[in-house]
């Protein structure tokens, strides 16, 4: 999509570490993290074609470069293009604190608070590692988790596998009624 950034009213999605897969590859198996924290920039996105103001996830900033003064090469004027993955709102995780509107602190996705304090709708996109511009925050921020459930097909499959052998054994073999 193409369209123009609204710096004056970004929001701040912090702790977050950055999502760099080549280090995480590296680092697997490790104890400790390297415990760089910074935050995800949501700026509002005016899509000209449309005419609509949504959310976009430029990216990371490190902890010192999260006021806009301290990256002001980052902060692109004039129509850009932006290619993302649209998300949707998060619910609020178990001992993840409530999102601080008035400090702009926002700790997990509210889609709708967001949309009401920047007046933007109710569409948020992380933009790609390729929106990275020099001096600005580092795209291609998504983390895709999938859920791993092995185990349960496990016990499943081979809790069937038994219960079907038995009622076999039991049938065939003992020639007990079943």
């Amino acid at each position: 999509m193409r369209g123009k950034y609204d710096h004056s009213k970004e929001l701040y999605i912090l702790p977050r570490s950055p999502v760099d897969p080549e280090k995480e590859a590296r680092e697997a198996g490790r104890l400790s993290s390297s415990g760089e924290t910074g935050a995800n920039v949501i700026t509002p996105f005016h899509v000209t074609d449309l005419g609509i103001t949504i959310l976009v996830n430029r990216g990371y900033v490190p902890k010192q470069k999260i006021r806009p003064e301290t990256r002001m090469k980052g902060q692109v004027e004039g129509e850009m293009e932006v290619v993302g993955v649209v998300r949707l709102t998060e619910t609020r995780k178990p001992f993840v604190p409530n999102n601080d509107v008035e400090r702009n602190h926002w700790h997990y996705r509210d889609l709708e608070a967001m949309c009401q304090v920047t007046g933007a709708e109710p569409i948020f996109v992380d933009a790609d590692f390729s929106s990275t511009v020099p001096g600005g925050p580092i795209g291609g921020q998504t983390r895709v988790t999938l859920r791993n459930e092995h185990m349960q097909y496990i016990v499943t499959w081979y809790g069937l596998c038994a219960a079907t052998s038995y009622m076999w054994f039991a049938k065939f073999i003992k020639k007990i009624k079943v």
